[in-house]
This record gives structure tokens, sequence and C-alpha cells, in this order.
């Protein structure tokens, strides 16, 4: 059960306006997303979904925007693997509408046109954290994701 959920930090920088303004660009958009969590209390989680877009036009940064948007999950009553996956995979994917409309609001107050992020798998990149981590060292932990996504601005 989703309990608060806040920004925990945000940054955007633009070190190229207003010059690009009255440029023709052609923008290319990087998403980089990771998630990362801690008990705070008993059955009391915080996860904090990191998002880090970057948006280039040839070899020149546009804008980047960091948002950190989190929240504290009270999860009861589930065995630890269930628990590793809620934290893992079901808060991230309840926290990134939030963060999408963060980023979104930035950028347009930044001056740029409105960026829609897509809708992101979260259980499938859950589950390539745990294949990727259980290689690694033969472990599987599964507290935490990442993932990269290119998309046309």
């Amino acid at each position: 059960v989703l309990q608060k959920i806040y920004v925990k930090d945000i940054s955007f920088e633009s070190p190229r306006t207003p010059d690009i303004f009255s440029k023709n660009i052609a923008p290319q958009t990087q998403l980089n997303i990771k998630s990362s969590s801690k008990e705070i209390a008993p059955d009391l989680h915080e996860v904090i979904l990191t998002l880090t877009v970057e948006a280039k036009d040839k070899d020149q940064t546009l804008f980047l925007v960091e948002l950190q948007q989190a929240g504290v999950f009270l999860i009861r009553g589930y065995k630890t693997d269930e628990c590793r996956a809620l934290v893992g995979s079901y808060c991230p994917g309840a926290l990134y509408p939030f963060a999408r409309e963060a980023v979104a609001t930035v950028v347009s107050r930044g001056g740029f046109p409105q960026l829609l992020l897509q809708p992101i798998n979260f259980d499938a990149l859950y589950a390539q954290a745990l294949k990727q981590q259980a290689s690694d060292d033969g472990s599987v932990g599964g507290q935490s994701l990442a993932g990269t996504f290119g998309e046309p601005h």
C-alpha cells in the first residue's frame, strides 16, 4: 500500500538556451532509469525511482533532467521473495506515472516541447535485473533494477 509519494530530488539543466530556440534541431532523447529501496521500519519500504533524461542534437546537450521520485510503501503479509518482487517491480511501476509527469512539467517549463516518456514494463526490467544479478554473483537479491531507453524527441 502506497503511504506517501514525494520528489526526493530534481534537477534541470539547459546549457544551450536561448541560442538553441532559434535553430532547427533534431533532438534524440535517452532515458536511464533505476530503482533502489531500503526498509525504513518493519513492513515500511522507501522505494526511489531515479530517472535521467538527456536530449542531444548531434553532440550538444539540449537539456538534462535528473529526478528521484520516491514513495513509502507498507508491505505486510508477503514471503521474502514476494516482498522483493513488489519492491523491485510493483513499487517502481506505481511511482513511474508521477515521475513521467514531473519530467514533462520541468521540460515544458524549460521552454521545450512536451516530452512524453513511454510506458515501461517494470516486471520485465525486474526479471532482467534478477537474471543479471544471478549471473554476476550467483545470488538473487532483487532489490534494484536499471534500464536505458532511447526515443526520438
